[in-house]
């Protein structure tokens, strides 16, 4: 059996095509001997995987090994047994695609690691924990990462070929002058903007002609396994789930109604704050709070996780400062803390820095430090940058 797992490894190997390097890569410790990606469907797990086997090791020597858990093999035998089993082959890096679909798969991985003390395993899994994850051994003992989906900078990589590296945010604020010389010589960036709007955050966009249909099927698998499956939510209460969401999708970016909500899918207010965390969790949407207000109760703003999915769900219905609001949370909330302003696209960045996402030509009252975040905008000046410089972020 060991040897159907190398020829499949192989075939892989020859066969799947690395497009873009993620810049995810330079950031993880290989040594580590657990190590975790998480993030949720659509953004490239797999691919990252077979990225790192391919980069790394010589598949004749059979020392690195990838493995999907979707094999039936798995159900009849467990990970530890087959981890033993690798070893005596001489294997040294084993990953393992989808790892939480295993039984007992947290506890069987943290076998893996007392037993095998010269084996490295590197899984993926949802980003959408398990109750009590955060707490258990194997977070404890493994070293997590998060991959998300590609930002504006690597779709631009991709499509032109160029190898553009990404900025902090205290660099964009500080030194927006300086970087735009060293981008704009080589790629007008705004050309390519709308369509990495549309269809640029997913790599699947690459390989399926109907990125449509593709992104909503991704969609409806987050919220039917990795909700369902994780939360342990009935079966029965899918279809309330779906509705939410699509409610959610039909206000834009306003604040929720929660008792409107409630009552439009049957539930609770209570019920209806557990469904939006899980739908957050599974980078569906995310929620915005003003200053002040604390991250458990209700949100000032929910919009959907990026605007590949806005235009998926409802392409009729929304404004084009919908869309660059999503597409500017969207590049900020994983390494920053981001507050609603009192009005129309303003954000208060790390409880300091303002920002206005709007139209370029439109007059805007601003306050001493505020940048304007300009969208139709091909370069900046002053205090205004354009909003597609944002996309450098990672």
């Amino acid at each position: 059996m060991m040897e159907t797992f190398f020829q499949a490894h192989a075939f892989l190997m020859e066969h799947t095509s690395i497009p873009v390097r993620r810049s995810l890569s330079d950031s993880i410790d290989w040594s580590y001997r657990l190590i975790g990606i998480k993030g949720p469907r659509g953004v490239g797990r797999t691919t990252f995987l077979l990225q790192y086997a391919k980069e790394h090791f010589d598949v004749r020597l059979r020392q690195c090994l990838y493995v999907n858990s979707n094999s039936f093999y798995f159900q009849g035998r467990g990970i530890v047994d087959f981890a033993s089993e690798f070893v005596a082959y001489g294997g040294q890096v084993l990953l393992i695609d989808q790892a939480f679909k295993l039984p007992n798969w947290q506890s069987q991985l943290c076998e893996c690691f007392r037993r095998f003390p010269y084996l490295r395993i590197v899984y993926t899994t949802t980003s959408v924990p398990e109750p009590g994850a955060e707490h258990s051994e194997l977070s404890r003992l493994s070293r997590c990462y998060v991959l998300h989906g590609f930002s504006f900078r690597e779709f631009i990589n991709l499509q032109t070929g160029n190898d553009f590296q990404p900025y902090m945010l205290s660099d964009l604020l500080g030194n927006s002058k300086h970087i735009l010389r060293t981008i704009l010589p080589k790629v007008q960036p705004w050309q390519y903007f709308p369509d990495y709007l549309h269809h640029g955050y997913y790599p699947f966009f690459l390989e399926n002609h109907n990125f449509t249909e593709a992104l909503l099927k991704a969609m409806n698998m987050m919220i039917e396994v990795d909700i369902l499956f994780n939360k342990q939510v009935e079966l029965k209460y899918l279809s309330r789930i779906k509705k939410l969401l699509y409610l959610l999708a039909l206000d834009g970016t306003s604040s929720p109604n929660v008792s409107r909500l409630a009552e439009e899918i049957g539930t609770s207010r209570a019920t209806v704050m557990n469904y939006l965390k899980y739908l957050e969790e599974a980078r569906l949407i995310n929620m915005v709070y003003k200053d002040g207000d604390s991250a458990s109760g209700k949100p000032t703003a929910v919009m959907m996780h990026d605007t590949n999915m806005m235009y998926a769900v409802y392409s009729n219905k929304i404004s084009e400062q919908q869309v660059m609001e999503t597409f500017f949370v969207n590049t900020l909330w994983r390494h920053h803390s981001i507050r609603k302003g009192r009005r129309e696209g303003l954000f208060r960045i790390n409880d300091m820095t303002d920002i206005c996402v709007c139209e370029k030509g439109r007059r805007v009252k601003t306050s001493p430090g505020m940048i304007l975040a300009r969208y139709n905008s091909e370069v900046g000046h002053d205090n205004e940058l354009p909003l597609w410089l944002f996309g450098f972020l990672y």
